[in-house]
């Protein structure tokens, strides 16, 4: 099954949901990363949350998030755009814990304390940011509880991904349902109710449910309309430029040691792993192009 989000709002009510598949983009991030299996389920769900995320967004903005917490993680980076395109990385992607009642600690590796930053690029002259406390280390809680409290917007949030033995994403996706003024207090009501019954994100993705059977099953007898389907896609933004201009934003007496130590430099990008290799000279002339 390729990635997809399908994207729905209610007929008679002001409710909006999204729920997507992201199983290949995951697990190539995480095998670009070479995480753990606690890595990948912790990095996997911040993904899928970046995607849910990003398809609110309008053409050419953007959404990062970065979660910081006290645990051997330390933190994790995604950022997503509005076109579908995702990518991320964690602080240590060797970090491991023992795993609980035979599923992978996730709160446990990113550590219940910390902050949750919310950064929006919507094209306007500055970024809109927020920063929360982490409500409990489960990325999908805390999105949730970011989302209320932040933006005014009352959440339901379902992550998850399935990680074989061997360390393959098997299984990845999610869902992110959202009342919008006036709200129908009963309706949400019901929604809740029903979200609380659903079988996990991973059990109905390896039971063979699509995005559009996990919305079906949420919303039930409340008449939806499908208002898009999209792909969605591992892609980074890096190129041999931008290694460049943060180079030269490290000023040329800085450039100058790093080149005087080698006779070759490696930048590697944080959220692909990609290489890009600088000789010496090279250097030499990206400190003389700074005046």
């Amino acid at each position: 099954m390729k990635d997809y989000l399908v994207r729905v709002i209610a007929k008679n009510a002001n409710i909006r949901a999204l729920a997507c598949v992201t199983t290949r983009l995951v697990d190539e991030t995480c095998k670009r990363h070479g995480t753990t299996p606690t890595a990948s389920a912790a990095l996997g769900r911040a993904l899928t949350a970046g995607t849910l995320m990003g398809a609110l967004l309008k053409t050419g903005q953007r959404v990062a998030f970065k979660f910081e917490g006290n645990g051997p993680l330390r933190k994790i980076v995604v950022e997503a755009e509005s076109n579908g395109a995702v990518r991320g990385y964690v602080g240590d992607p060797h970090a491991d814990v023992p795993s609980g009642n035979g599923k992978l600690n996730v709160s446990g590796a990113l550590g219940k304390e910390g902050l949750l930053t919310v950064t929006k690029d919507l094209r306007l002259k500055e970024p809109y940011k927020s920063v929360v406390k982490l409500y409990s280390g489960e990325i999908a809680e805390d999105l949730a509880y970011y989302l209320t409290e932040s933006e005014q917007v009352p959440s339901a949030v379902g992550l998850g991904v399935f990680v074989e033995p061997e360390g393959d994403v098997s299984a990845a996706g999610g869902f992110l349902v959202q009342s919008l003024p006036p709200a129908d207090e009963e309706l949400i009501d019901r929604l809740v109710g029903r979200i609380g019954s659903l079988p996990t994100v991973t059990e109905m993705l390896r039971g063979g449910r699509k995005p559009e059977d996990i919305l079906d099953l949420i919303f039930e007898d409340i008449p939806i309309e499908v208002l898009e389907k999209r792909e969605l896609t591992f892609l980074c933004s890096c190129s041999r430029e931008r290694v460049e201009c943060a180079l030269l934003s490290l000023g040329p007496k800085e450039i100058r040691s790093i080149a005087s130590g080698e006779d070759r430099v490696d930048v590697s990008c944080e959220f692909c792993g990609q290489k890009y290799v600088f000789s010496r000279e090279e250097l030499e002339l990206l400190a003389g192009e700074i005046h």
